[in-house]
């Protein structure tokens, strides 16, 4: 399964919103040493039900705008 993600790193609020086919994720964590990375996974494995090592960022590890793959 693949998922279209907008993330807003820095956020004073943690929120997952559906918009469309593309989810929009604030996380509180700051974009630097990759942990605002981490979290986006961690709330999508949450949100589906998966371990967290099913979820990977396909596309735009540097990038707001991300590919997600959640394998089964």
């Amino acid at each position: 399964m693949y998922l279209k993600v907008f993330v807003t790193p820095d956020a004073k609020k943690e929120k997952v919103e559906e918009k469309g086919e593309t989810l929009l994720i604030s996380v509180r964590e700051p974009a630097t040493g990759n942990r605002a990375n981490n979290r986006v996974r961690e709330l999508i494995a949450l949100r589906v039900g998966k371990p967290l090592g099913k979820v990977r960022i396909l596309t735009g590890h540097r990038s707001r705008a991300k590919m997600i793959s959640i394998s089964s």
